[in-house]
């Protein structure tokens, strides 16, 4: 979807606008959290119970109420259903996890669910157009007997709404295992930098980890007889997980997902929402690294084919071949162009052949473009960037080229 405002900045600059134009938000927050829902209409989030709405494509920011108690929270994901309607995500440690919902154009909040585990940490919130939406977390230990495991191992925490948020419900099967140290320890966990580690597929959900055992994990939903795996259930629900080909380390690993195929309404991008997932081949892009060493490019970024195996699939992942030149901790795929982008704190890069190769998109000064232009980022909605001390960036309409 082309914006109004980017067509008219376009065609009446006397030079070429930024690469990413600088929107003024009127906030010293650190922004986490952005969701473009298309028709102007974009949302956005961060520390301090910061919670900002732009109905004009980001051309005026609207500094919303704080939700009560939310002071001094920190909110890293928001989804939006219109431009009434959001809910947003806090992350920290046990009740400092928190949902709160607006439907007045964030006049007002209503808190909707607390982190019921002390030493939980929400991590990723994904909400359809409609009432579906998940929430998963860190690793927690398991009230159950899991896979074999003995009570008490790690398992990452999903919970579901039916109703569009006004009631959560944990997933009873705690069969998302974490890979665990002897002692029963995790040694992964999901970084919460975008809001964009967790994703909503097709029957199945995809999520990438950090840490030691760094993975890409995936659950998958098939309403037919799988021989070893549930032979006495007339569905299964199957656990899966990958080597994300990622960097490995306390600070870590995959930050961000996205694919070029999507449910429909499960895409929290306008343009997926609407196209066929047969649209072409598909493929899943991964990008991370270390961000205590952001200048570090190996293991920034990998893809991940899909391959079906009867009724399941199975992901390939392979390194890029050139990375990022840095760590990332978001990435976006525009279906009008076959692009995939990645934002971080050094730069911006590109690729369009699904992640093997990516290049940087560099900012030219001639044109006018702010030397830092393409720096400073956390989080991606296209065309929009949100990054620390209420840094908002409009990606010019030029920057990416259509591909046939």
């Amino acid at each position: 979807m082309r914006h109004p405002l980017l067509l008219a900045l376009a065609l009446t600059a006397a030079s070429a606008p930024a690469q990413w134009q600088i929107l003024d938000a009127h906030t010293t927050a650190d922004l986490r959290g952005i969701d473009n829902i298309g028709k102007g209409v974009v949302w956005a989030s961060g520390t301090n119970g910061t919670i900002l709405r732009s109905e004009d494509d980001g051309y005026m920011w609207q500094g919303c109420t704080i939700p009560p108690g939310a002071e001094h929270l920190d909110f890293r994901g928001i989804q939006a259903f219109d431009n009434n309607t959001a809910i947003v995500m806090s992350s920290g440690k046990g009740d400092l996890s928190r949902l709160y919902k607006t439907i007045d154009g964030c006049q007002t909040w209503k808190l909707l669910f607390t982190n019921p585990d002390k030493d939980g940490f929400w991590d990723a919130l994904v909400m359809t157009d409609g009432n579906i939406g998940m929430l998963i977390g860190d690793p927690i230990s398991s009230s159950s007997l899991v896979k074999g495991a003995i009570p008490g191992s790690p398992i990452f925490p999903t919970y579901h709404t039916i109703d569009g948020g006004s009631t959560w419900s944990r997933n009873d099967h705690e069969r998302l295992v974490a890979n665990a140290a002897r002692e029963g320890t995790a040694r992964e966990s999901i970084f919460a930098a975008s809001n964009s580690s967790f994703l909503l597929l097709p029957y199945s959900e995809l999520f990438v980890t950090g840490g030691l055992a760094a993975a890409l994990h995936y659950e998958q939903y098939t309403f037919e007889h799988v021989p070893g795996l549930c032979p006495d259930e007339s569905k299964c629900v199957v656990d899966q997980q990958a080597d994300s080909q990622m960097a490995k380390g306390d600070s870590a690993g995959g930050f961000s997902i996205t694919a070029n195929w999507s449910l429909g309404s499960f895409s929290s991008s306008p343009e997926l929402r609407s196209r066929p997932s047969t649209a072409e081949p598909h493929m899943v892009v991964i990008v991370g690294g270390d961000y205590k060493m952001p200048e570090k490019p190996s293991g920034t970024a990998s893809s991940c084919l899909p391959t079906q195996h009867g009724v399941l699939m199975q992901f390939v992942c392979s390194a890029a071949h050139t990375p990022p030149h840095g760590y990332r901790s978001a990435v976006a795929y525009d279906a009008p162009t076959k692009t995939w982008i990645t934002v971080g704190p050094n730069g911006t890069d590109i690729s369009t052949d699904d992640g093997h190769n990516w290049h940087p998109l560099k900012p030219d000064p001639k044109s006018g473009d702010q030397p830092d232009a393409d720096q400073h980022w956390n989080a991606l909605s296209l065309p929009y960037a949100v990054g620390p001390h209420g840094r908002i960036g409009l990606l010019r309409p030029d920057a990416l080229s259509p591909r046939p």
